[in-house]
């Protein structure tokens, strides 16, 4: 398991709370809060287009 710094939690009015995180490599991670160890991993930029289409409501069905 790589080391990965997680920030702290984001959580959406009545939804799941997520964590992202980083790598020293440069690669993104993405997990529910509390489950760490079972995380999604991709690029930063696809995270963070991920997330923006959260907060705008295109993609909530997700969490």
């Amino acid at each position: 398991m790589p080391h990965i710094t997680w920030e702290e939690p984001f959580c959406g009015e009545g939804s799941a709370c997520f964590r992202i995180g980083t790598d020293i490599a440069g690669n993104a991670y993405i997990a529910v809060a509390g489950a760490e160890d079972h995380y999604l991993t991709d690029s930063r930029e696809a995270l963070r287009a991920l997330i923006r289409d959260i907060k705008d409501g295109k993609a909530d069905h997700l969490l």
